[in-house]
């Protein structure tokens, strides 16, 4: 295997794995807003009972997701030095007021909230999460422009070998940051709906459940959740893939599986597999009118093909290999797309079926499987969603100025890369296994437990500092 698989081999893996607990940190943290909000508005000690069990899952993965950001930006300096070089002064701005602002808000207040239940008003309280919540959203915000230049470079000079910021405000303003951020928040919202319904469906697959009503009320509010935000998921990709025709037409293309051009109107592409290697489509199964109603929202209009691109490409940049991994793409797309439409299916149907008139789904082991199972799809449509983000610019690391050849660093080698990558596979499988863990440990003490463990010992309450202490 060569240097150049090796390091993206290693991007691949650490992204990955950080991806799966930043968006399920920023979903859950707002579904504990939520709850505290509700508490505080109605009393209803459930509510409460519902924010502080909760809010432990969120804790446990706020903590690995940080853990697992810094190994990702050390993977940067160490495979990715030339990259970091030709992007430093255009990615230093966004990062630093990530790092300095947004994730320093984040866990501040997050700090706050875990220290002063007693200590500060309910509503006051609340607000802490809220800002935990608003501030990780903010954290992404950023990440994300940094990201978006790497996909539609705006606001830049190339001086002395490397990109020079020379406008901020375009940087904020690069449309592709709104395309992605939208599109991103929307999963995290889904994904923390779906993630707590899905636990809860969990709990009440158990024989003798206690606490069966705070489950029941924690899934309900997850399906809530859940259908708002597979809404705006919809939404928001269906503009992002719109973009995608103009902005980067071969990724589009590709996601489609499309090597020649298109008639006009363009089927859309149900199932299909291709020959990479010859550059040409085996066998494919496609639905008439439906690509140029997705594309350009009316039944009419050509889609240019990779075979197309490939050649207008090698004139404006250079003789290069332009296809990117079709068949990961292609199924990519569409296995994110599909368990998009399940979500929102099991969150319409669950909402349906959990009605206080005919609570079936409770009572149906079956359906509780259904939501239960459920809980896995959003990091899978995620890591789809990445992929497609990331392969599809092949070769590019910025698009149209830096090629994954350039950006690898000069002073790595396949042993030192193959080491890495199997420390680091070895921590990944760790961390997981600790946080699979350790959710697990907490829905098995159930919501009671802190409560319970304060009424079996009072005197673990009690300050050691204080003179009482000692009658």
């Amino acid at each position: 295997m060569s240097i150049v698989t090796l390091a993206r081999f290693q991007f691949a893996m650490t992204t990955i794995f950080h991806f799966f607990f930043v968006p399920f940190s920023i979903g859950t943290a707002l579904m504990v807003a939520i709850m505290e909000t509700m508490y505080v508005r109605t009393k209803n000690e459930q509510y409460l009972k519902m924010t502080k069990f909760w809010g432990n899952i969120v804790l446990l993965s706020f903590a690995v997701g940080v853990v697992t950001g810094i190994i990702q930006e050390f993977q940067f300096g160490m495979n990715w030095s030339d990259y970091s070089r030709f992007v430093g002064d255009i990615f230093g701005a966004p990062l630093a007021v990530e790092a300095l602002l947004a994730f320093f808000m984040e866990s501040t207040f997050l700090g706050l909230w875990i220290f002063t239940w007693d200590r500060v008003k309910p509503g006051f309280h609340a607000l802490f999460i809220w800002l935990v919540a608003i501030a990780s959203m903010v954290s992404a915000f950023w990440i994300l422009a940094a990201n978006s230049f790497m996909q539609h470079p705006v606001g830049y000079e190339i001086k002395g070998g490397h990109a020079v910021m020379t406008s901020f405000s375009a940087l904020l303003t690069n449309p592709q940051v709104w395309y992605e951020f939208s599109h991103v928040i929307a999963g995290a919202i889904t994904l923390g709906g779906v993630g707590i319904a899905g636990l809860a469906a969990f709990q009440l697959l158990k024989k003798n459940i206690n606490n069966g009503d705070f489950y029941k009320k924690s899934m309900r509010l997850g399906f809530i959740v859940a259908l708002f935000g597979s809404l705006a998921v919809l939404t928001a990709g269906d503009l992002q893939m719109k973009n995608l025709v103009t902005e980067q037409p071969m990724k589009f293309a590709a996601t489609e599986g499309i090597y020649k051009n298109t008639g006009d109107p363009a089927a859309w592409t149900v199932v299909a597999w291709a020959n990479e290697a010859q550059h040409k489509r085996v066998f494919g199964i496609g639905v008439p009118y439906m690509l140029s109603i997705l594309s350009y929202d009316k039944p009419s209009g050509a889609v240019k093909g990779m075979n197309t691109i490939n050649k207008e490409l090698t004139v404006k940049y250079g003789h290069k290999n332009y296809y990117p991994s079709v068949n990961t793409l292609f199924y990519s797309f569409r296995i994110m797309a599909a368990f998009g439409m399940l979500i929102l299916l099991v969150s319409i149907l669950g909402l349906f079926f959990t009605r206080k008139r005919k609570e079936t789904l409770y009572k149906q082991k079956w359906m509780l499987w259904i939501v239960a199972l459920t809980t896995f799809t959003p990091f899978i449509a995620n890591t789809c969603g990445w992929l497609i983000t990331e392969l599809g610019r092949f070769p590019w690391t910025v698009y149209g100025l830096f090629t994954m050849m350039q950006s690898v660093s000069p002073n790595v080698s396949v042993a030192s890369l193959l080491i890495s990558n199997t420390i680091y596979f070895l921590l990944f499988t760790a961390l997981g296994g600790t946080m699979v863990y350790l959710v697990i440990r907490t829905l098995k003490k159930g919501p009671d437990y802190e409560i319970e463990l304060a009424k079996k010992d009072d005197k673990s309450n009690i300050d050691p500092f204080d003179k009482e202490a000692f009658n």
